[in-house]
């Protein structure tokens, strides 16, 4: 079954995420190599695809996991958590319906 993994960063967390962005790619990548991510990227805190020192409000993971408390567990496990770029995640089941 699909999740969303839903993450709200702490206030001005772009330096945050700059210093743990290549290892948090890396783990999406896994996903991505294994067939199970469906999307994931970042919200900007501007209207902008490159919203610059505006940086980023939190970020969005849909992907596929065996259980609720396996896609918990890599949530817990990403390194924007041990970092502290986020300041609350949330994971709960994702239906795709479209496209």
């Amino acid at each position: 079954m699909f999740y969303a993994i839903i993450s709200e960063d702490v206030p001005s967390s772009l330096p945050l995420r700059a210093t743990a962005r290549p290892a948090h790619i890396e783990r999406l990548q896994q996903l991505k190599h294994e067939g199970r991510l469906l999307l994931a990227g970042p919200h900007p805190a501007v209207d902008s695809s490159d919203p610059g020192e505006a940086g980023f409000t939190g970020s969005l993971v849909v992907a596929e996991f065996s259980s609720l408390e396996a896609a918990q567990a890599w949530a817990d496990a990403d390194p924007y958590v041990a970092a502290g770029v986020y300041a609350q995640v949330t994971v709960k089941p994702f239906k795709k319906v479209l496209p």
